[in-house]
């Protein structure tokens, strides 16, 4: 924008390109509300006991809905996940290790992140977490 004595104000320009991303911030919103509003409108509505039903997995309800269940299956999924990520982490890492300049640094940085890994794994070890029993 230019001012009254010709020159351009740096703050427009600035505020011009958060402009943009603010109106594509409403659009996004807008195209959502429209497509959950269209499908409200033309979804057909037919309650029946049938539906109103839990269902999970094919099997009828039976019984209260509180049901007892292991926190190991939990904490094995959470282990599997920690060197999922972990196993996620070391391909980028060995290619970057390869390239020129770059390979005590990383070294360094990757047993750090393993160090890490290896005490939590330590931690859980000491406190019979991985025993199946």
């Amino acid at each position: 924008m230019v001012d009254a004595t010709g020159r351009t104000t740096v703050a427009a320009d600035y505020f011009q390109g958060y402009s943009v991303v603010g109106i594509i911030a409403v659009i996004g919103v807008l195209f959502v509300a429209v497509a959950f509003g269209a499908g409200r409108l033309l979804r057909p509505v037919v309650p029946t006991p049938e539906k109103l039903l839990t269902y999970e997995c094919g099997v009828d309800p039976v019984g209260e809905g509180w049901a007892h269940t292991q926190v190991r299956y939990y904490v094995y999924a959470f282990l599997y996940v920690i060197f999922a990520v972990d196993s996620i982490f070391l391909f980028p890492w060995a290619t970057i290790f390869a390239a020129p300049g770059f390979g005590g640094v990383t070294l360094v940085e990757m047993f750090i992140f393993l160090g890490f890994l290896a005490v939590g794994l330590l931690y859980a070890w000491k406190k019979g977490v991985l025993e199946w029993t």
